[in-house]
């Protein structure tokens, strides 16, 4: 027999791997995609399809096109057949302004770039040349048309029955000014800023003369045109100086002998002359501007709106309903205002053109006196001893809980466009910004009325 030869086993230990060494990849070792922007693309797309069919901005384009803007295209000097550059549209400004209102966009600059970067802007824009100086000077130069605008779309409302002006609320908003505390100047301190403003105006016209090399002409002019308006500023300061003294001299005569010390010396702002500082809703003391708004109470549609440089509400009713009436053809049947409206004067004019004034009354001072709230006064008219009588009911009670829902969801409306802070100087200014807001706001109550 042969004798067994030895073979290796056919599963015989295998040698233990040995892992490969741990290596770093370096970033220019790494073999990866990385984008190429400078490849052309062609993407046959139009500005229509990158909008939704429900964006609030075809709705508002819509209502616009079936609005009279007429009175905007009046100071345009190109026309057809002559010679000039085309002007851009201003139911495009218009629109731009209205969409960034509802979003609570106040900056022109801030539109300017949303012009160029966002869809809905820029399916608004059509291609139609902007730019935030244009966007910023229209806004505050079409007041009268802005106006007749927001006429125009509370009388369409009242023909389709959305407002009734059954009710109508009013309300005041003291909005922070576009100026700073430091910014106010007793009457010395404004004589002297008025001396450095004009030598200022006067160096620079000779700087003119004598060009500097390293100053373009355009920043030569931007000085000169930024001394002239500083300059301006300063002397409306010193007019509106003497507005400021006469109530100065009121406050003291109507307080006491050992208080009229604490009435400070009169003071102007130098960057906002109609500012003046008022008590804000938080407690503190700030430059602010009053503005007024009357809404419709059943369809919280903005009837009228004010701004005034006084902090107290007494002298504004009468000037609201006499705009509610032009603006609407007619009066409202219940007005509903605040404690700080309701003055004898104004209860006795609104009263007597046959307005229920529901508001507040005042508890008498003197406990012992046994007069009640509804007691008539000695001084107290016709209209305001009805009006005592009636705020003492119940169902005038029930009645007046819509002012505050009428009035403080307004004004919250109005925070969310933007009106926590003015970005404009002046009550001309102001005015412009708050009629844009009201338009917008009507704008959207229909939409949304309309279902």
């Amino acid at each position: 027999m042969e004798e067994a030869v030895d073979q290796p086993a056919l599963f015989a230990e295998l040698p233990p791997a040995v892992e490969p060494a741990t290596r770093v990849t370096l970033p220019q070792e790494a073999r990866i995609r990385r984008p190429v922007r400078e490849q052309v693309e062609w993407l046959p797309r139009s500005l229509d399809s990158l909008l939704d069919p429900d964006h609030p901005a075809r709705a508002i384009w819509a209502l616009l096109e079936r609005l009279h803007l007429s009175g905007f295209y009046v100071s345009i000097k190109s026309v057809m057949g002559q010679a000039g550059r085309p002007a851009s549209d201003p139911q495009v400004l218009l629109a731009l302004w209205l969409l960034a209102t509802t979003e609570g966009i106040g900056s022109a600059r801030q539109l300017d770039r949303l012009c160029h970067e966002h869809d809905a802007y820029r399916w608004l824009r059509g291609g139609v040349p902007v730019d935030y100086h244009m966007l910023s000077d229209f806004r505050v130069s079409h007041q009268q048309e802005l106006d007749e605008l927001l006429t125009q779309i509370v009388g369409s409302m009242m023909v389709e029955g959305l407002v009734s002006l059954e009710r109508v609320a009013q309300d005041g908003m003291r909005t922070r000014a576009s100026a700073g505390a430091s910014s106010f100047r007793r009457e010395q301190r404004l004589q002297e800023c008025l001396v450095q403003a004009r030598e200022q105006v006067k160096r620079l016209a000779q700087e003119r003369e004598h060009p500097d090399s390293g100053v373009s002409r355009r920043q030569q002019g931007a000085k000169e045109r930024a001394a002239r308006e500083r300059q301006s500023r300063v002397e409306a300061a010193l007019s509106h100086l003497v507005e400021v003294k006469a109530t100065k001299e009121r406050q003291k005569k109507s307080l006491a002998k050992d208080k009229r010390d604490k009435v400070t010396e009169p003071r102007v702002s130098t960057t906002d002359p109609e500012a003046r500082v008022m008590k804000m809703p938080g407690g503190g003391y700030r430059p602010a501007l009053n503005l007024q708004v009357a809404t419709d109470v059943a369809s919280q549609v903005i009837v009228g709106v004010g701004v005034t440089n006084q902090s107290n509400d007494g002298a504004q009713a009468v000037p609201m309903v006499e705009q509610v009436q032009a603006r609407t053809k007619q009066l409202p049947a219940v007005y509903l205002m605040d404690g700080d409206f309701a003055t004898r004067e104004a209860i006795t004019a609104l009263g007597g053109q046959g307005m229920a004034v529901y508001a507040p009354t005042q508890s008498p001072r003197s406990e012992t006196s046994g007069r009640g709230r509804a007691d008539p006064r000695r001084d107290d008219t016709e209209e305001v001893a009805a009006w005592r009588v009636r705020m003492e009911t119940e169902e005038a009670k029930e009645v007046y809980k819509g002012r505050a829902a009428t009035a403080e969801c307004t004004n919250a409306h109005l925070r969310r466009y933007g009106f926590y802070q003015l970005l404009v100087r002046g009550i001309h200014k102001a005015l412009s910004v708050l009629l844009l807001a009201a338009i917008a706001h009507d704008l959207l109550r229909w939409i949304a009325l309309r279902g």
